[in-house]
C-alpha cells in the first residue's frame, strides 16, 4: 500500500498532536514539518523528519496539514493548493466559512487539488453531528454549548492583540448556545490595560459575545487544554413532536482538533478537485480500511 505523504505546516499545539495522529495511523508516512524557524532550535520529538521553513523543500508531498492560525489559513492554502498538493485547516470563524470556501474552491480547481476546510471538531465533526441530527428531526432548534475550556482560536487572537504578553482565553456555556468569554491576560510592559481589554473586546472573535478581559500575574498557571461540548436538538420527526436528541464529549482540545485533521487529509486523497466541509464529505472516506469491511462493521 502506498503511504499518502503529509506535511504539517506550522508546529505549535495543534501541530504536535497531528504529529501524533499521523504517527499512529498505519496509512500515512510524515514528509516533514515546516515553522518559521526551519530547522533552527529544532525540536528534539523531530530528529527524524525533516524541517523546513518552505513546503517546496520537501519534495513529493500529497496533502498538507495546516496547524497555522485561522487568519493565515487562505493564504497558506493558496499557495500550497497552486502546487498541486491537497490541504485541510481547522479555520473556525464560523461566520466566515462559506467566503473561504469558495476562495478555496477556485484555489483547488485550478492546482486539480483538494482543500477540506474547517475540520477540527467544531468547525468540523460537530457539524457532522448536526447534520444529522437536523436530518433525522428536520423541523426543531439545535443549541451547542461549548466548554467549559480553552479555546485554542480565540487564545490565538488574543495574543495577536498588541500589549497582551501571554494569552488565555476560557469558553463558558450560559445555555441554549450562549457563552461567556473569560479571557485572562498579562500585560506587556508599556501598555495600559484598558486599552488593550478594548481592542479584545472589538476582535470578530468576541464582538457577538459576554466577555470579560482579566488581568492576572501569570497564564500559565491557570493554562488547562481540556474543552467540551453538548449538543442538544429538540425538534419533529415527520408529524412526532418532542423527538430529543443528545450529544456530549470531553476532551484535549489540540489532540482532538489534530486527529479530525487527519482523518480529514485522508479523506482528500478521496475527493474531486475543489473546496469541501467536513459535511460534504462521506463520513467513510475519513477512515482507514477496507470499504467492504468497514460498512460489515460499522452499519
Amino acid at each position: 500500500m502506498k503511504k499518502i505523504r503529509a506535511a504539517i505546516v506550522g508546529y505549535g499545539n495543534i501541530g504536535r498532536y497531528a504529529l501524533h495522529a499521523l504517527e499512529a495511523a498505519p496509512d500515512f508516512e510524515v514528509a516533514g514539518i515546516v515553522r518559521r524557524a526551519g530547522a533552527e532550535n529544532k525540536p528534539a520529538e523531530l530528529a527524524a523528519y525533516a524541517v523546513v521553513k518552505d513546503i517546496r523543500e520537501l519534495g513529493s508531498v500529497d496533502v498538507a496539514i495546516l496547524a497555522t492560525p485561522t487568519r493565515s489559513v487562505e493564504a497558506y492554502a493558496k499557495d500550497i493548493l497552486a502546487q498541486g498538493i491537497c490541504t485541510v485547516d481547522s479555520f473556525d470563524i464560523h461566520s466566515q466559512i462559506t467566503t473561504l470556501r469558495r476562495s478555496l474552491d477556485t484555489a483547488a480547481k485550478a492546482g486539480n487539488a483538494v482543500s477540506i476546510i474547517s475540520a477540527g471538531w467544531d468547525p468540523g465533526s460537530d457539524s457532522v453531528v448536526r447534520t444529522l441530527l437536523q436530518a433525522i428531526a428536520p423541523q426543531g432548534i439545535t443549541y451547542t454549548n461549548f466548554g467549559p475550556g480553552m479555546s485554542m482560536g480565540h487564545t490565538v487572537a488574543v495574543k495577536a492583540v498588541e500589549g497582551v504578553k501571554a494569552a488565555l482565553s476560557m469558553t463558558i456555556p450560559t445555555g441554549t448556545g450562549i457563552h461567556r468569554r473569560m479571557v485572562y491576560i498579562e500585560v506587556a510592559e508599556g501598555y495600559d490595560y484598558s486599552t488593550v481589554a478594548a481592542a479584545i473586546k472589538a476582535d470578530p472573535y468576541f464582538v457577538n459575545d459576554e466577555t470579560h478581559v482579566v488581568q492576572v500575574p501569570c497564564v500559565n498557571e491557570l493554562l488547562d487544554m481540556g474543552h467540551g461540548v453538548n449538543l442538544t436538538r429538540k425538534g419533529v420527526s415527520g408529524h412526532t413532536q418532542n423527538q430529543l436528541f443528545e450529544f456530549n464529549m470531553r476532551i484535549n482540545n489540540p489532540a482532538l482538533t489534530g486527529q479530525v485533521l487527519v482523518c480529514a487529509a485522508r479523506a482528500a486523497m478521496k475527493q474531486q478537485p475543489g473546496c469541501y466541509t467536513m459535511i460534504e464529505v462521506p463520513v467513510i472516506d475519513f477512515l482507514h480500511g477496507d470499504r467492504e469491511e468497514l460498512i460489515a462493521h460499522l452499519v
